[in-house]
């Protein structure tokens, strides 16, 4: 039973997930769909760790479906790069939905949970499956499926403006998908494949016969353009970021800290795949300036998106643009391109999950008691809610990036990758760039300990133990991955060293 389990690991992170979706709406029943997806969740959750584990120890996994041998099948490819990444992915959705029960029946009338746990289960899916594929075509698939279920997420926000920023999600997701359609079909046309391992080899026979020049280079770099445009509007990359802040905003909170935990570090894992491992680094930063591009739009997000999130009165929005901000510092270290870059790009991934999950698991708290999301109402409830205040303070301190915590981790790897690449005053504007997210952390420590407290936080009451117990795992998580870099940090730096060697990871 166990080698059974084992041989079938990389297709039961998707299958599992996949049929309990369904299975949730027919089941009907609010409490036994709760539970069954708890179980699925943790079920997964467990599987990735076995999955890392059997990584670490035996190298790539490969998986061929219905028994047809890649490139002709559907080949699931499982390495440290995507091991990594389906750990926290599956880890986060599974300590999120045990957090949500008291958010839900606060934010989502009961006659919708129906709706909820299968569209929650399919985003896990979608996510789960673009990391596990190792065919092209597939990875459009999964990304769509983790869309269209994240649209209908977002729409159950409780204000009337949840289905517009689910609307405006669904057109720009749908530009963002229509490109990479283009793109992928593109590469077919030049390869006659979709595996992304034998696309990769394809390209590399042509050049090689073609004297070191790429075949058909104008249809190849049309492919290049379509996908990377494509790929940076799913990762909300300035100043293709405008679906995000209302998502984030309006989506119930449940739903936010999930999504921000999740979707965008999926995307930008998928970016990385097919930049180091189709087109190749040689490809994306020495024959076109990828890398420029990547810095420049970087830092111009990370300054316009941090001082936008220090005027912004809802605590949802302030965080959503200081996740635009953040997914500049995963690009920052891609465009970088040596060891200590990319690692910081990948493991920022990571941090970024359980820093932004857990301060978005926050507003879920205080959202519960004080019936708001706007920082006025907020006033004083570092009184009343102890707890749940100091849990943003800890959270804070990891977007500062304040050592300790894992935050620091990812902007140091940054800062040394920048001096050795001689980008001084890249790694200058990195410095600055944190000062700013002092300030729209401070702003909130402010109005929580030292203002007069609102009428509404005076009535308030610390958060329930389920949500509080959870937060503090993710919040804690922070503090521990601050100190004890082996894991995170480590496997970063494994992957990363593989990516740019052109091995297999």
């Amino acid at each position: 039973m166990i080698e059974f389990l084992q041989y079938h690991l990389p297709v039961l992170l998707i299958v599992i997930p996949m049929i309990a979706a369904p299975l949730a709406v027919l089941l009907g029943n609010r409490r036994v769909v709760q539970l069954l997806s708890l179980a699925v969740c943790w079920t997964t959750f467990g599987l990735a760790i076995w999955m890392v584990a059997i990584v670490n120890s035996a190298g790539p996994v490969s998986y061929e479906l219905g028994g047809w041998a890649p490139p002709y099948g559907i080949e699931y490819r499982v390495d440290q790069l995507n091991s990594f990444i389906i750990m926290f992915i599956s880890g986060m959705g599974a300590i999120v939905l045990t957090y949500s029960p008291y958010s839900l029946d606060a934010e989502i009338p009961q006659s919708q949970h129906y709706l909820f746990y299968p569209m929650y289960l399919l985003c896990m899916t979608g996510l789960m499956g673009i990391c596990v594929t190792g065919d092209l075509f597939n990875v459009f698939v999964f990304l769509e499926i983790s869309s269209l279920s994240t649209y209908a997420l977002i729409s159950l926000g409780k204000t009337r403006r949840a289905p517009l920023a689910a609307f405006q999600y669904l057109i720009m997701g749908t530009i963002g998908a229509t490109f990479l359609l283009i793109g992928i079909g593109l590469l077919y046309q030049m390869t006659g494949t979709l595996n992304m391992a034998d696309i990769a080899l394809q390209l590399e026979n042509q050049r090689v016969v073609n004297d070191g020049h790429w075949a058909g280079s104008r249809t190849l770099l049309v492919a290049f353009a379509f996908l990377t445009v494509g790929l940076c509007i799913k990762m909300a990359v300035f100043p293709l970021h405008t679906w995000l802040p209302n998502a984030y905003a309006y989506a119930p909170s449940v739903v936010t800290a999930f999504v921000a935990a999740t979707a965008t570090k999926v995307s930008v894992y998928a970016f990385i795949r097919v930049i180091f491992g189709i087109f190749s680094p040689r490809f994306a930063f020495e024959l076109l300036p990828l890398d420029n591009a990547l810095w420049s739009f970087s830092l111009i997000g990370i300054f316009i998106a941090s001082i936008a999130a220090i005027f912004q009165q809802n605590v949802k929005r302030r965080l959503a643009y200081s996740s635009i901000a953040q997914v500049g510092y995963m690009l920052l270290g891609i465009s970088m391109a040596n060891v200590d870059g990319l690692s910081a790009g990948i493991v920022h991934m990571f941090n970024h999950a359980l820093i932004k999950g857990g301060l978005f698991m926050v507003v879920g708290c205080f959202v519960l008691r004080l019936g708001s999301v706007q920082l006025d109402d907020w006033k004083g409830a570092g009184r009343t809610m102890p707890w749940t205040s100091l849990a943003w303070v800890l959270g804070g301190l990891g977007l500062i990036g304040v050592p300790v915590t894992c935050g620091f981790i990812s902007k140091w790897l940054l800062l040394t990758s920048a001096l050795e690449e001689d980008l001084l005053p890249v790694a200058i504007l990195m410095l600055i760039s944190s000062l700013l997210a002092v300030i729209y952390v401070w702003q909130v420590v402010e109005v929580l300990y030292f203002a007069q407290p609102s009428e509404k936080a005076k009535k308030a009451t610390e958060a329930p133990l389920l949500m509080l117990v959870t937060t503090y795992v993710v919040v804690g998580a922070n503090i521990v991955f601050g100190v004890w870099t082996t894991y995170s940090a480590g496997l970063a730096t494994k992957a990363a060293k593989a990516l740019l060697e052109g091995g297999s990871l």
